[in-house]
């Protein structure tokens, strides 16, 4: 098979949380501890920093690999979803995995996967690990795909252990409360290694402190850091946090004798994040006149930061094109959305997209008036086509509808 092929058969033939949503999850590690046997456990020799959070956990690791990068070391980077193609989950010193790379291993291991019944995240979690160890890198950051405790990645023993903060999102597999969403996310935790908290609550504090307790973990928690936030090059609010869970987090690997990041290697990774990761649609700006900006946040958490940033800038009129995911819960997020802007609404190009008609029609009772699209071109189009150069386009809801846009 060629590359088409291969992926094609990935995202297809099994279980892929990205298209399929639920159907997806799987509630054990039997599949994937029985994976990485089967691959003579390449876990066991990478040293790695884990990366878990409701939201800035993508932003929060490629920030790490840039700084990394910048401090002279091979560095791997295991990320998820991705937007464009299969390939930038997996990436070393921001080169996406070669398409022969991916071929062979499916080639290699396609049997096995079929007889055990492997996930799409499984396989691509072996992947990245098998590509990691081949490539010999220094260190692999690795982000969690879901929830913590039962992600496919929780097989590593990382150096770090981090957790950027915790919302209601994913609550039919996470819980219906954000501690026993942390508790999921706090699975990561491992015996004597250190953990970052980015931020927390009154509510999920305590379980943080629990689990750190129980497996001797030191903890620590990056936003009752007194210390100058570097600048970035990644300029959402919201990255603010996730620059100090960096920050503490280099701090910590400096102390282990293994790897050492200079100030001004910390501070040159931090400013070309973009540059040495690849990393895209992150309040990134696709035009100036008028100013358009896409962002991948999808729940509220996420959303309230970037609504925010968008009430303070200077424009004459809001233009939002909208989609959402049919797991979405409406009632949570269209709220956050402002009254005095042209709505666009449409469906991303996935099985798991909301109907169009269905978000129209949920958005008008929150009162948020627009019309509706066939796709995410088209309602781009529409906004680009009625707004002035003083004006303001804002692209979300969803990665799918960030995927669709022209970002480079």
């Amino acid at each position: 098979m060629n590359y088409q092929d291969t992926t094609n058969w990935m995202f297809n033939q099994l279980p892929m949380y990205q298209l399929q949503g639920a159907s997806a999850y799987k509630e054990d590690l039997t599949n994937i501890r029985l994976l990485s046997a089967h691959l003579g456990n390449p876990e066991n020799v990478l040293k790695c920093i884990h990366v878990a959070g409701t939201n800035g956990k993508g932003s929060t690791s490629h920030m790490l690999a840039s700084v990394l990068q910048e401090a002279g070391y091979k560095v791997g980077l295991y990320t998820s979803p991705h937007l464009k193609d299969f390939r930038e989950r997996i990436k070393i010193n921001g080169e996406d995995i070669s398409e022969d790379f991916v071929c062979e291993f499916i080639a290699e291991h396609k049997s096995f996967f079929e007889a055990n019944d492997m996930s799409f995240f499984e396989m691509s979690v072996g992947l990245a690990f098998d590509y990691f160890v081949s490539e010999k890198v220094d260190i692999a950051i690795i982000e969690v795909g879901l929830g913590g405790r039962l992600d496919a990645t929780n097989i590593i023993t990382p150096l770090v252990s981090v957790i950027t903060n915790i919302d209601l999102d994913h609550t039919q597999f996470l819980g219906n409360t954000t501690q026993a969403i942390a508790g999921e996310k706090a699975g990561i935790i491992k015996q004597n290694v250190p953990v970052v908290i980015g931020e927390y609550t009154a509510e999920t504090k305590p379980v943080f402190l629990a689990k750190a307790e129980e497996k001797s973990a030191p903890i620590y928690f990056a936003s009752e850091l007194v210390i100058d936030v570097f600048a970035s090059d990644l300029i959402g609010d919201y990255q603010f946090h996730n620059k100090k869970t960096v920050q503490q987090t280099i701090a910590i690997l400096n102390t282990q004798n293994e790897f050492k990041v200079s100030d001004d290697q910390l501070k040159s990774g931090l400013l070309h994040v973009v540059k040495n990761t690849g990393l895209q649609g992150r309040w990134q700006q696709l035009g100036s006149s008028p100013k358009i900006i896409c962002d991948t946040a999808h729940n509220k958490h996420g959303l309230t930061v970037v609504l925010n940033q968008i009430q303070k800038g200077t424009f004459e009129k809001l233009h939002i094109v909208l989609g959402v995911v049919n797991d979405k819960d409406l009632d949570s997020i269209l709220p956050l959305f402002p009254k005095n802007a042209q709505y666009y609404f449409c469906r991303p190009d996935s099985s798991r997209g909301l109907a169009t008609e269905i978000l129209q029609s949920a958005a008008k009772t929150h009162g948020l008036l627009g019309e509706k699209y066939d796709s995410v071109a088209a309602a781009f189009l529409e906004a680009k086509n009625n707004a002035s150069e003083n004006d303001f386009i804002y692209v979300g809801g969803s990665t799918f509808v960030v995927a669709e846009l022209p970002l480079s």
